[in-house]
């Protein structure tokens, strides 16, 4: 006999839907799997015999082939073990095949015992089922039911054990579906902001210049000494940019959800990620890669932070990698059988120490490194990565004074929400400007939008026009500065970008000051 039950994958980013068939004949006894399994898949005959023995079901003792369609895409992963089973009892006839099973997709990865176990990727595969729209219901791990829930037009039913979904499909009541609601999730999680910004004592003009990076979504390298504070500045920028959206919090989570790294018991991404690879990191690692595509660290990092600490020293590939993503905002990993694209919308926070030693320029220490050693460190990062990094701020060593609790009661310092409201304005300033234009933060703006929004009187355009000869400025750093100084603008509530906004902007260039 035949029997056909309804399953799905993981292919990058998206689902795709596969049809499970088995065929139980006359033969000497065998059990095959066909279409391209790999090892995981092939496995699942001796998982998928012994949960079936172990739930109280007949193993046939006859020849079983299991095809997965289509036949021509490699299938990864245990996820398909449930269908296979389930397809093998309907072949046999110890289930009879109902007209739940036809409207029905089935996957999850079987225990020895029958228990049914959470796998990876279920939300793009649940909202490849919904937007597909032949599949009314979807049966799954209970640990996964509220992840997948998080897509509507779907019915969603988490499954405990082998032997319940056998009798929801003989006809027993099913249980009430799982629902997710994404908005109250959203709304918890708002009020969380992690650590707080009035935590770094001093260091108030790279506080100033975090704000400016939140607001307008640009890149920021962090300049400074050992112990100066660049690490808890750079963990504290998720906590004042926007909370979440609707749209941003679920890419998140598929994202998340492919690479199988969804926190257990959580079913949605609330919160900005902040991603901190070490930096002996691969370039597969930080860009994503694998025989199937995994997402890396860019991705990772979607809509969030990826914060890279001791940037020089990272290897000169995964620098050079990273070019491309800073740019485009996304990821495009090309094998021999398929290419795939990953999102790659992150906010890119660099520090680094300004020499070897860490002490050039401190007010304390002395330097130790010759000037050629100082160059070589600087050269690490080349000059078209740098161009790619709207913001360079030094992070001086703090002084004592501003450490102290006395300094901190005459002049308490900003706390992250009130930062987070000043940022929530600028951005809704700039959503209102770019409406209807794919753009949502002024770091994405290209040459028109430019043109369009960021005209400048004559002081400022001399100011520039200065700047631009004087420092030796690529086309593209000249975009950079207008860019700043056009969220430096919406910061104040401005229409137009004055001078002095230029003139801010500027000062956070301080390596191309230093290339004088």
């Amino acid at each position: 006999m035949l029997a056909i039950v309804n399953s799905c994958a993981v292919f990058g980013m998206q689902g795709y839907a596969l049809a499970v068939e088995v065929n139980v004949g006359a033969g000497i006894p065998a059990f095959d799997i066909v279409g391209l399994p790999d090892a995981a898949v092939r496995e699942s005959r001796e998982r998928v015999r012994a949960a079936l023995l172990n739930s109280g079901y007949d193993f046939p003792v006859r020849r079983i082939t299991v095809n997965l369609a289509p036949a021509d895409v490699k299938k990864e992963g245990s996820l398909l073990d449930l269908p296979i089973a389930i397809g093998i009892l309907a072949a046999t006839g110890q289930l009879t095949c109902s007209q739940l099973l036809a409207k029905s997709a089935v996957i999850g990865e079987l225990s020895l015992e029958g228990a049914v176990r959470a796998i990876p990727g279920v939300l793009p595969m649940a909202d490849h089922l919904a937007r597909q729209g032949r599949i009314d219901s979807l049966f799954l791990p209970a640990e996964n039911a509220e992840e997948a829930a998080l897509t509507p037009h779907i019915q969603v039913y988490g499954i405990q054990h082998l032997r319940e979904l056998v009798e929801i499909l003989c006809g027993q009541p099913c249980p009430p579906p799982t629902y997710t609601d994404v908005a109250a999730l959203l709304q918890a999680a708002g009020q969380r902001l992690g650590p707080d910004m009035s935590e770094v004592k001093g260091q108030e003009g790279a506080k100033r210049a975090l704000e400016i990076a939140a607001a307008g979504g640009h890149n920021i390298l962090l300049i400074g000494p050992p112990g100066s504070g660049k690490t808890m500045l750079a963990r504290r920028l998720p906590g004042i940019m926007p909370p979440l959206t609707p749209a941003e919090s679920l890419n998140i989570t598929k994202i998340y959800s492919i690479a199988g790294l969804l926190p257990r018991g959580q079913s949605l991404i609330t919160e900005r990620p902040f991603r901190a690879p070490h930096h002996g990191a691969s370039a597969a690692s930080i860009i994503g890669g694998g025989a199937n595509p995994k997402p890396g660290e860019v991705s990772l990092a979607e809509e969030g932070v990826l914060f890279m600490d001791e940037m020089p020293e990272f290897s000169r590939d995964v620098l050079e990698a990273l070019r491309q993503p800073l740019e485009d905002h996304i990821i495009t990993v090309a094998r021999v059988q398929a290419r795939v694209q990953y999102p790659a919308n992150f906010q890119l926070v660099a520090a680094m120490n300004p020499c070897p030693c860490g002490y050039y320029g401190d007010s304390l220490k002395e330097c130790t490194c010759t000037p050629y050693a100082r160059q070589r460190y600087l050269q690490r990062l080349s000059g078209p990565l740098l161009d790619r990094i709207d913001l360079h701020m030094e992070v001086p060593r703090v002084k004592y004074e501003e450490l102290s609790t006395r300094a901190a009661k005459v002049r308490p310092a900003t706390s992250s929400a009130t930062m987070r409201e000043r940022v929530t304005a600028a951005r809704e300033r700039q959503q209102q400007r770019f409406a209807g234009q794919g753009i949502n933060v002024n770091a994405r703006m290209g040459r028109k939008e430019l043109e369009q929004c960021c005209a400048l009187d004559e002081a400022a355009a001399a100011l520039l026009g200065d700047a631009f000869r004087h420092l030796r400025m690529s086309a593209r750093a000249h975009d950079r500065i207008l860019k700043v100084a056009r969220t430096i603008a919406d910061l104040e509530g401005q229409a137009r970008v004055e001078a002095e906004h230029i003139a801010e902007a500027l000062q956070y260039r301080c390596l191309d000051r230093g290339a004088e």
